[in-house]
């Protein structure tokens, strides 16, 4: 995760195949209930980046990598989409709603996110990524619809060195407690 970019652009076909990639994401009942919105107008970047509070981020001590990123993608789903895919013939019994002990839309798009991270890293870029938890107006101010859900904001650009987060000392837990092969075994 990068959290510094340099002034540099990123083309715009640059953009779009960094895009297609996580177009192919993976989608229950094929539902496709992903969407994208790629933002690369300054003022609309750093409005995000207020949304997000990135001063508190700065007054931290962290370069402001937010607004300085030339664009961010929004990750944004729709529930209903799938919803709707699961109540259609092939998929249910009678039209009857579909019970969904996983919400897989939430898991579709977290992996349309990642096709973003790891296309704009096979284009030679940095990317990051920041959560909406927080930024209760990003919807209204990107007119998203009412019926998609912005998961968050992916950062792309040109790295520039950055200070690392302090999450980071913590260290990887043991591949042991983490990978299992077979069974679920422990010492």
């Amino acid at each position: 995760m990068v959290r510094n970019y340099t002034d540099e652009p990123v083309a715009r076909d640059v953009v779009d195949r960094i895009v297609d990639a996580a177009l192919h994401s993976p989608s229950a009942g094929f539902s496709q209930g992903q969407a994208f919105v790629v933002v690369r107008d300054p003022e609309k970047r750093r409005r995000i980046a207020e949304l997000a509070d990135e001063a508190a981020y700065i007054a931290a001590g962290f370069d402001p990598w937010i607004s300085h990123a030339p664009v961010h993608i929004v990750v944004c789903v729709s529930e209903e989409l799938y919803r709707a895919r699961y109540r259609e013939p092939d998929k249910s019994q009678n039209g009857e709603e579909a019970n969904w002990p996983v919400p897989y839309w939430w898991v579709d798009a977290g992996a349309a996110m990642m096709l973003l991270l790891l296309a704009a890293v096979d284009e030679g870029l940095g990317a990051g990524f920041l959560g909406s938890h927080a930024m209760g107006d990003l919807a209204t101010e990107l007119q998203i619809p009412d019926h998609m859900s912005p998961i968050g904001v992916v950062t792309i650009g040109h790295a520039a060195p950055d200070r690392r987060s302090g999450s980071l000392e913590r260290g990887r837990r043991p591949r042991a407690e983490t990978v299992h092969h077979e069974v679920w075994v422990t010492d």
